[in-house]
Order: structure tokens, then C-alpha cells, then sequence
């Protein structure tokens, strides 16, 4: 037996601790209802209260969460932590009962007017099935992250028409850049034009030149693939895809489009955009294709407007991107263009 796992055994325990919240996910929990039209969330305000909480991975530094709250106290915010954000379990924080029961509890508060998420990692979704989708629908509220949380946004997209937003987590760069986008987005109820930084090394590259229009999806590819099959998906027809990756080599990279590829998803949609794939690349280099080659392979002869390099990933400087909003992207200048509000 590893150390790893006698470690994973030992916090089975507190399995227990789940079970104010067994009883509220399961005892409200009906059947998922397909959504008809699309649900904006009000806009955030000064003095809101913004729920802070971890659906997949366990928070290691405590420190991380003093310094989220900081800086939302800053910005005119109140905070209420979760106890996700404190919970082991494995790699998860606290069970997948738990986690979802958490989620349910924050969208059913009448206090909590956003729910911001402290990391991503693997681990949303385990809880997708234990969502409470109809009570996320009555009320809609700001749901933010990126990376792991890739698979909430889409799947409460999908069942309930609530816009997402693919945006920074607790333990992200909160600088300038990155608060920027998001006072424009969910406070000023700006329709943004998302340009790069400026700097050489942002310049985003075209793949397939024009424009297209259409509604936005999207976020890890990785997350993405992993849900191919299930019914937590969207219709791809005429939508916008954006991905961003990190730390898979290019070859895995080609396994994941080739699936979304063979699933159909990109042959059906209007647009593409790869935001940042950070650390991917080749151990042997010298056997392989670059990143940039695959998306060539696999983008180019698609012939829909498409480019890399957008501000989206796992980096500093990030957009907030929301999923089930209509927009338009120039390949050609690697532009983004929201084309309504996005939030109410």
C-alpha cells in the first residue's frame, strides 16, 4: 500500500462531515430541465455579498484565502467563505455530496448575490449529477472560474441557460489586466471588445482568416473532452468554441481535438479561438509536432474563421469570458466582440 493511499484512507473519515449537507442536495434535488431561453445574472453591486467556495480541489494554503477576501473587500465587496475551502478530502475539498450540497446551498441564499470559485482542479465533474439545476435556474446569480470549473459553467449552461463566467479563480493573479475585464464585465455591463495585452509575446495568430458570430462556449479542453458523451453538453451548431490547455504535450493535445472532432463538435460550430496552451510542450521534440502544428492540422481545414492566443488560461492576465452570450471574433485581428449585456 503507498503512503498516498494509507494518506487517502485515513481522511475517509470525514465523509461524516458531509452530512448537514447530504440531506439538502439529495432532498431538493429534481430532474434537470432543458432551458428555452437564456438567463442573465444581475450585475454585481457595491456592498454585494460574493460566496467564495471550492467545488473540485482541496485549498493546501490557507494564506490564498485571507488574501481572495482582501481583495474583494477592497473592491466594495462582502464575503462568505464556504467550508469547501477548508475541507481535505483526497485532492478533493470534502466529498462529492458535500461540494455539490455547498454549490446548491450558495445558489439557494438569498444573502449571496455571486459565487466565486478558489481554485479549479479535477473534481466538478463528480458532482454534476448532484446539481439541484432547477433551483439554480430560479435563481440565477454570477457563477466565476476557469480551468477544473470548466465543467459547471457548461453543464449549468445547459440545463438551466444561466450564463457562466470563464474567468479568474481565488488563487489567480488578481492584477490589473485581469481586474479590468472583470469590473467591465459584471459590474459596468460593458459589451467588451477583448484585445490582447500589446506586449509581442500576446499577439494572437490567425489560423483561418474572417469573421463569425455566434454564441460563446467553452473553456478547458481537457474538461471539455472528458465530458464528451454525457448529457451535460450543449448543441455545438453555429457557437463560437474558446479553449485554453496547460501541461499536456502536443500530442495529447491532437487526441483531444481528434475527439471533439470525431464527436462532431468541430464541424458544427461557427468559430474557433485557442486562448493559451501554457507548457505544452514536446519532451522529445525533435519526434513530434509543435502545438502550433496541431492546430494547424487539425483547425485550418475546418475553413471557419479561427486564431490563437487569446487572453485565456492559465496566466496573469485574463479575460472573463461568458459562456452563453452572443459575440463576434475577427481572426484577422484576434479580437472578441460581445455583441449584449451580459449581465441583467
Amino acid at each position: 500500500m503507498t503512503q498516498a493511499r494509507r494518506e487517502f484512507l485515513k481522511t475517509a473519515g470525514i465523509a461524516s462531515l458531509c452530512i448537514p449537507f447530504l440531506g439538502m442536495s439529495r432532498g431538493t434535488k429534481k430532474e434537470p430541465i432543458a432551458f428555452q431561453e437564456i438567463v442573465k445574472p444581475p450585475a454585481l453591486r457595491n456592498g454585494d455579498t460574493i460566496a467564495i467556495t471550492s467545488p473540485a480541489g482541496a485549498v493546501w494554503d490557507a494564506k490564498q484565502i485571507d488574501l481572495f477576501c482582501t481583495i474583494l473587500h477592497n473592491l466594495g465587496f462582502k464575503t462568505k467563505t464556504g467550508q469547501t475551502l477548508r475541507e481535505k478530502y483526497g485532492y478533493f475539498a470534502g466529498t462529492d455530496e458535500f461540494r455539490a450540497g455547498e454549490l446548491n446551498s450558495f445558489f439557494s441564499d438569498k444573502d449571496v448575490s455571486a459565487i466565486f470559485c478558489m481554485k479549479g482542479g479535477w473534481g466538478c465533474g463528480r458532482i454534476l449529477p448532484l446539481l439541484d439545476y432547477e433551483n439554480i435556474r430560479k435563481n440565477p446569480k454570477i457563477l466565476m472560474g476557469f480551468s477544473g470549473i470548466t465543467s459547471l459553467l457548461i453543464a449549468i449552461l445547459s440545463k438551466t441557460g444561466l450564463v457562466g463566467f470563464h474567468g479568474p479563480v481565488g488563487n489567480s493573479g488578481w492584477n490589473d489586466f485581469t481586474l479590468d475585464y472583470v469590473k467591465r464585465v459584471l459590474i459596468k455591463k460593458e459589451k467588451v471588445l477583448y484585445t490582447s495585452t500589446g506586449k509581442e509575446e500576446d499577439k494572437p495568430l490567425t489560423l483561418f482568416g474572417g469573421k463569425a458570430k455566434g454564441m460563446l462556449i467553452g473553456g478547458n479542453l481537457s474538461v471539455i473532452a472528458g465530458m464528451m458523451g454525457s448529457d451535460f453538453l450543449p448543441t455545438w451548431k453555429n457557437k463560437i468554441l474558446f479553449l485554453e490547455e496547460t501541461g499536456e504535450e502536443p500530442y495529447r493535445i491532437d487526441r483531444m481535438l481528434t475527439q471533439l472532432k470525431l464527436c462532431g463538435v468541430l464541424d458544427q460550430i461557427s468559430g474557433f479561438v485557442f486562448g493559451k496552451c501554457v507548457k505544452c510542450l514536446a519532451e522529445e521534440p525533435e519526434k513530434a509536432f509543435t502545438f502550433q502544428q496541431v492546430l494547424q492540422q487539425q483547425i485550418i481545414p475546418l475553413k471557419i474563421p479561427a486564431f490563437y492566443g487569446a487572453m485565456i488560461g492559465h496566466i496573469e492576465n485574463k479575460f472573463t469570458i461568458p459562456l452563453g452570450i452572443e459575440a463576434e471574433i475577427d481572426s484577422d485581428k484576434g479580437t472578441i466582440s460581445l455583441l449584449e449585456q451580459v449581465v441583467s
